[in-house]
């Protein structure tokens, strides 16, 4: 069986992890549980990029060795990957000596075939973004973009990678694999950038301009352009692991895309006789409260703080119910304490109070056989398969957020039996038909919480691993075999109460 092999971009380690880096690791990680859950091996890669000017110079700001500084930095996206839940498989850091040595091989091998010459370059240098412009990168006014930052000319001798000669085979690729670039949509953006020709790329620095990078192989007075340096992370983390490359999916922010990682890097593993990855998903931008994150205005979500002060799976959810996959998205915590309370509080956690407290008042915390079923016990169950097709078939597209709006409608309904079937009623009667009615209650709302909640677990694994804790219910076998509406809760006990989602207070 062929690896399902998916990667998150690397963070740059520069700065402290933002609510950005935590929806690109919790979407990978919705991806790579579900594949898990259809009965694939997935392997998964995150991990963090530490070379180039930024970081020197942040270091020498500081008054510390560049290694030193990262050694600093990168512990947190870690922490922040185990907070958020995070089944990584590797975290790799560009640091690594695995790392670098995959890197100067692959440098080496494209210089000994040609693909890698030495030039002198006259142009415009972005120390920001570290790359070189050009006149094309400029406004209609002629000033830079703020993106680039400062932005200087310089003059200096380089090496540089036969990128121009590729871009018709590029193109050609493109056009013949169209899911080559996710949402589909944006390989015109790729395209359109392949439509004005492409320069050469300059894949070194001089030393004495900048020392903290990977040294060229072939020239030691050279390190290596950050970009070619860190986009290896993907192929250099499992280089020494048969099976698994190709990658399936590198998930990446859709300001990455073009030029580093559809034009770049596919260009660099075909120069260097590797097979390219299938797909490449290209994540949209999230603002908060309507305006661009920025932390020196205070716009600005701590991933970190923010599950210590509302949970993990609140968090999780939220990212993953409110952006479509592909597209932007707005964070204010109004919109999540409106999901929070509405879906998770008063919706799921509400049934799972409703099922416990009930079971535990007419059937002695027992969960009891089913007896003949009702139009409305029919009627759920025959809403469960609909609801479970569906919301895999959308989940297999990327589609998390209408398959969670789906799983969500089924909880819906199954409070809405509930109200019709009113066990709390049947449960003062003495007639034998209500409490065969109460009996078949209280087993279906149990089955349809344990099936709905199955249907959640990729999304927020630790409450669904409490639901099927407070059930009784140990899942065993593969997970589609789990989906199927049969009573195998019966005879189980269940817990008194639990509260998986308290009553949050608004923080500022």
């Amino acid at each position: 069986m062929k690896t399902f092999y998916i990667s998150t971009a690397i963070d740059y380690v520069n700065g402290s992890p933002h609510l950005g880096h935590a929806y690109e690791k919790v979407l990978t990680d919705v991806i790579a549980r579900f594949r898990r859950m259809m009965g694939d091996d997935v392997y998964f890669l995150t991990g963090t990029d530490e070379h180039g000017q930024k970081i020197q110079q942040s270091a020498r700001a500081k008054g510390i060795e560049p290694q030193a500084f990262v050694d600093s930095i990168a512990p947190q996206f870690e922490e922040m990957c185990a907070k958020l839940e995070i089944s990584n498989d590797d975290f790799i850091r560009t640091t690594q000596d695995r790392h670098k040595q995959v890197v100067c091989e692959l440098l080496q091998k494209l210089y000994d075939k040609g693909e890698i010459y030495k030039a002198e370059y006259k142009g415009y240098y972005s120390t920001r973004q570290e790359q070189f412009l050009q006149e094309k990168d400029r406004n209609e006014d002629g000033t830079w973009p703020e993106i680039f930052g400062e932005v200087s000319e310089i003059t200096e001798s380089n090496y540089f990678f036969k990128l121009s000669a590729y871009q018709q085979w590029l193109i050609d690729h493109i056009k013949s694999h169209p899911d080559f670039i996710f949402p589909r949509y944006r390989a015109k953006q790729v395209l359109e950038f392949l439509s004005e020709p492409l320069n050469d790329l300059c894949i070194s620095r001089p030393k004495d301009r900048l020392e903290w990078g990977i040294p060229l192989p072939f020239d030691p007075e050279f390190v290596t352009y950050v970009w070619f340096d860190a986009l290896t992370n993907y192929y250099s983390a499992v280089a020494d692991k048969p099976g698994i490359w190709p990658a399936t999916f590198h998930v990446i922010g859709k300001d990455i895309l073009v030029p580093p990682h559809a034009v770049y890097w596919p260009i660099m593993l075909q120069a260097s006789g590797i097979e390219l990855p299938q797909s490449i998903l290209a994540h949209g931008w999230w603002s908060i409260n309507g305006s661009k994150m920025s932390k020196s205005t205070g716009n600005f979500v701590e991933p970190i703080e923010f599950v210590d002060n509302y949970g993990v799976d609140a968090l999780r959810y939220f990212l993953i119910r409110e952006m479509s996959v592909g597209q932007d998205s707005d964070f204010s915590l109004d919109q999540f304490l409106v999901r929070y309370n509405s879906e998770l509080a008063n919706n799921l956690g509400n049934l799972v109070n409703r099922t416990l407290n009930m079971t535990n008042r007419f059937a002695d915390a027992t969960i009891p056989a089913v007896a003949d079923e009702g139009e409305p016990e029919a009627a759920l169950r025959a809403l469960w398969p609909k609801t479970r097709d569906e919301v895999i078939g959308l989940f297999e597209e990327f589609q998390f957020n209408m398959g969670l709006e789906r799983a969500f409608a089924f909880i819906t309904a199954t409070n809405a039996y509930i109200e019709q079937r009113a066990p709390w009623k049947l449960g003062k009667s003495e007639d034998p038909v209500d409490q065969a009615l109460l009996r078949t209650a209280l087993a279906t709302m149990a089955e349809a919480l344990r099936l709905g909640a199955s249907l959640l677990l990729a999304v927020i694994p630790g409450s669904v691993a409490k639901i099927h804790g407070v059930l009784g219910y140990s899942a065993e076998g593969d997970w589609k075999s789990q989906l199927e509406w049969d009573h195998r809760l019966t005879g189980n006990a269940v817990e008194k109460t639990c509260i998986l989602f308290p009553r949050p207070e608004k923080k500022s």
